[in-house]
């Protein structure tokens, strides 16, 4: 059965939209049972230049340092929570181990951190500067994805506030204005969102 046009089906997420037509791209199923079924878990990994939805933790944290500097394109909500993730449970891993050894060995009482604690605090700088360009890329993207400027990076430069609004943007769902941040589509491929 042709692809339809989404305005004619049920299908009203721009999301589910891009990820049935990426995988009809990507690697058309034989089978005409699979074909007919929307509902099948035929869901092939899309092109790295494409967001990648309902992506699995360990996915999004490769396809974020494979994507290291990209700040074209766009990025589903579960690749920048993930990411997320990711960073904060490494960061909190180092930090929590630095801190108690920090205050334990601490020779003025835990002003300074103590000997044992500054291995963990050099180990949580260097893995803070590796995934920093990466996070912001990471940011703009999402923002792509909602229909926003990556521009928009910058409010975090605000403070307190300016991260508040960044966080609201990065929870808003997909937005069909967002596919102007895509690459071209390939020759005798369609754009994913319908026009008009």
């Amino acid at each position: 059965m042709p692809d339809q046009d989404p305005r004619s089906t049920s299908i009203h997420d721009s999301a589910e939209w891009t990820r049935r037509s990426l995988a009809r791209w990507v690697d058309p199923p034989e089978d005409e049972d699979e074909k007919d079924d929307d509902m099948s878990l035929y869901h092939p990994t899309p092109p790295l230049a494409w967001p990648h939805y309902g992506i699995g933790f360990g996915g999004a944290v490769r396809r974020g340092f494979a994507k290291y500097a990209t700040f074209s394109g766009r990025a589903s909500r579960s690749e920048y929570w993930w990411w997320a993730l990711f960073t904060t449970v490494v960061l909190l891993a180092l930090g929590i181990p630095a801190l108690v050894l920090g205050m334990a060995t601490s020779p003025d009482g835990g002003e300074t951190p103590g000997p044992a604690g500054v291995p963990f605090l050099v180990v949580m700088g260097l893995f803070y500067l590796a995934i920093l360009v990466p996070s912001i890329a990471l940011t703009v993207r999402r923002l792509h994805d909602g229909g926003f400027s990556g521009w928009l990076v910058l409010l975090n430069l605000i403070p307190s506030v300016g991260g508040l609004i960044v966080l609201v943007f990065t929870l808003l769902p997909p937005s069909p204005n967002g596919a102007r941040y895509d690459p071209p589509p390939p020759p005798g491929y369609g754009h994913p969102y319908p026009s008009g």
